[in-house]
């Protein structure tokens, strides 16, 4: 980080200096054999276990460390900046934890929080499904009524963490007749086997294969007459029956800061990797940092991810301070991953023939970056959601 340092606290200094530390000696040295190989780090979040970042947000009571939202964007940029399925890992948890401290009852917050605070129990969220993808008041998978029992049946789609977690927070739809389609959607807490492909009315299918973004599971979620218990609806039968859509958006918002954190993260590595390679490499007799191309190129890149950081630090900063953040979040989300984008691909020109060779980091990065442009809401979505939510703010 560069500017804005000034307005960090100590205890923020120390825990990103513990971070960065953690980061360049653990997880860069190590990610491009667990990216090449498509393995889950382990021991990598073993220890971050063991340094507690799981529960960055989770209140003390429970065993967490109470941090605000703002340092633990810190956290996120640091980790993204070593390898952004790090950040995968943590990122769903925190969105879990989020819905508990806000949204659920305290019997549910007493079950989960401190088993998830320590890592030990880690949290998925689960929203789109195999036949929609922005369009989430469309969703089909059903949680019927059952005695004192939701039975849950369809399927899921794009779940970080959907085999290795043990907790998933579903969007289930359970009135098929509500207008707007939206409240007719409930958030199930459905605890599971981590690591079991075969649950009672679970099925965990073979992680899918993708571009980048390796390491961290991404599954299809099969429910198949799975059994949920009616107070493990999130906030409690009475509360959040019909409620979910609402209690996910909001969780949205908070996650849209930490998708914009990941992008600032990526895009500083991709700086740090380009101007370490500008003054290696030479051409026509000088470093090709000298030549005027290269340095436009990489002015434009520095100022770009501290644009971007900005953004994302007011737009933790306004959840903090309890204002509203929707269009500051979509905007941080919008700008941070199209930097992201953009920076790496600068940086993989920089490098020229072996930017395209596994040897070097920036391969994975470009490969990585396009992830952040659909998740937690594609680019256009963002777009459409910032623009209706300013002329909501500023109706004449």
């Amino acid at each position: 980080m560069a500017v804005a340092l000034d307005q960090r606290t100590d205890e923020q200094k120390a825990i990103i200096e513990m971070v960065r530390q953690f980061v360049d000696e653990q997880i860069i040295p190590q990610a491009e054999h667990y990216d090449s190989a498509d393995e889950f780090p382990e021991p990598i979040v073993a220890q971050m276990r063991e340094l507690g970042l799981f529960g960055v947000t989770i209140p003390e009571q429970y065993g967490g460390m109470e941090l605000d939202l703002t340092t633990y964007a810190m956290i996120v940029e640091e980790l993204s900046r070593g390898w952004i399925s790090i950040s995968g890992i943590v990122n769903t948890h925190f969105i879990g934890s989020y819905l508990l401290m806000k949204f659920g009852t305290e019997e549910q917050r007493e079950r989960l929080l401190p088993r998830m605070a320590t890592g030990e129990l880690r949290a998925a969220f689960s929203m789109s499904e195999p036949e929609l993808g922005s369009d989430v008041a469309a969703i089909k998978a059903s949680a019927t009524k059952d005695g004192d029992e939701y039975v849950l049946n369809g399927s899921k789609m794009w779940v970080t963490n959907g085999l290795l977690s043990g907790v998933v927070f579903v969007l289930m739809r359970t009135d098929r007749d509500a207008q707007p389609a939206h409240r007719g959607l409930t958030c199930l807490i459905a605890e599971k086997e981590p690591g079991a492909s075969e649950n009672p009315g679970l099925t965990v299918p073979p992680k899918i294969k993708k571009l980048g973004y390796k390491g961290v599971e991404s599954t299809e979620l099969v429910f198949d007459g799975y059994r949920c218990p009616a107070n493990m609806i999130l906030g409690g039968e009475q509360a959040g029956l019909n409620k979910g859509f609402a209690q996910m958006m909001d969780a949205l918002e908070v996650g849209r800061v930490n998708v914009a954190a990941r992008g600032v993260g990526i895009a500083q590595r991709a700086l740090e990797l380009g101007l370490k390679y500008a003054q290696e490499r030479y051409t026509f007799g000088k470093p090709i940092a000298e030549h005027q191309a290269i340095q436009f190129k990489l002015a434009d890149m520095a100022t770009k991810v501290e644009a971007a950081r900005l953004l994302m630090l007011k737009a933790a900063r306004l959840k903090d301070a309890g204002e509203r953040s929707d269009v500051e979040a979509g905007m941080a989300k919008l700008f941070a991953s199209e930097t992201g984008k953009e920076v790496v691909e600068d940086a993989f020109r920089i490098h020229g023939g072996y930017g395209y060779s596994k040897e070097y980091e920036i391969e994975r990065l470009y490969r990585d970056a396009p992830l952040l442009l659909i998740g937690e809401g594609t680019s256009e979505i963002q777009r459409m959601v910032i623009g209706r939510k300013l002329i909501a703010r500023n109706k004449v």
